[in-house]
C-alpha cells in the first residue's frame, strides 16, 4: 500500500505535447479502459463511454474544427483555440470520455456528471498503472454546438475529458498545489 500512497501523494500529469510513442497497444488499452470504468456509479447506468480517436481520425478532425473555426466571427483569441485544436495531433493515443447523463427517476444528472469525471480521473491513473504518461484536456469544441457532428456526439452526449496517452519525453515539473487550510474546514455546528 506504501507504493500506492507515494504515487497519489506525488501524481502528475504529463503535458499532451510531450506524449510520444509508444502508446499502449490494443490489449492494454482494454486492460486501461476496463480499470478506468471501476468508478463510483449510482444505478449501474454507466452514464458515459469511451471513443478511440485513432490519428488518422483525429487529423481529419482538426482539420474540420479549424475549418470550422475560420469561418466564426468574432472569435476573441483565434490563436489560442488553434492551439488548443492543435493538442488532438501530439499524443500517440486519445480517448475520449463522453458523458451520457440522462433525466432518471432516481439518479440525479448531478451524479451521473460525477461518475463520469471519474472515470477520466480513473483513466490518467490505469495508464499510469500500465507505464504510460496521460493528461486530461477539454478545449473550446467541447463547449461548441456547432462541433457536434465532427466530434460524432449523439443526441444529449457531452464530453468530459479527452485522455491523451502516450511516453512522455520530458520530466514533469511540479506545480503549486492548494494549501490544505485553504481548502479544509471543519463545521463547528
Amino acid at each position: 500500500m506504501h507504493d500506492l500512497k507515494s504515487y497519489l501523494q506525488t501524481r502528475r500529469s504529463s503535458l499532451s505535447m510531450s506524449l510520444e510513442e509508444p502508446g499502449p497497444d490494443q490489449a492494454q488499452l482494454r486492460a486501461i479502459l476496463e480499470i478506468a470504468a471501476r468508478v463510483p456509479d449510482h444505478g449501474k447506468l454507466a452514464p458515459w463511454r469511451f471513443v478511440l480517436w485513432p490519428r488518422n481520425v483525429r487529423t481529419t478532425m482538426h482539420r474540420n474544427l479549424l475549418a470550422l473555426l475560420e469561418g466564426m466571427e468574432d472569435v476573441p483569441d483565434i490563436g489560442k483555440l488553434t492551439q488548443g485544436t492543435d493538442k488532438l495531433l501530439h499524443a500517440p493515443v486519445v480517448v475520449a470520455v463522453i458523458s451520457r447523463a440522462a433525466e432518471h427517476p432516481k439518479i440525479p444528472l448531478w451524479e451521473q456528471h460525477l461518475s463520469a469525471g471519474a472515470v477520466c480521473m480513473s483513466l490518467l491513473m490505469a495508464a499510469n498503472a500500465h507505464g504510460f504518461e496521460a493528461q486530461w484536456l477539454t478545449a473550446w469544441y467541447v463547449y461548441s454546438d456547432a462541433t457536434r457532428d465532427i466530434l460524432q456526439l449523439e443526441e444529449g452526449e457531452r464530453i468530459a475529458g479527452i485522455i491523451h496517452i502516450g511516453t512522455s519525453s520530458t520530466p514533469k515539473s511540479e506545480r503549486s498545489r492548494p494549501e490544505l487550510q485553504d481548502i479544509f474546514s471543519i463545521r463547528e455546528s
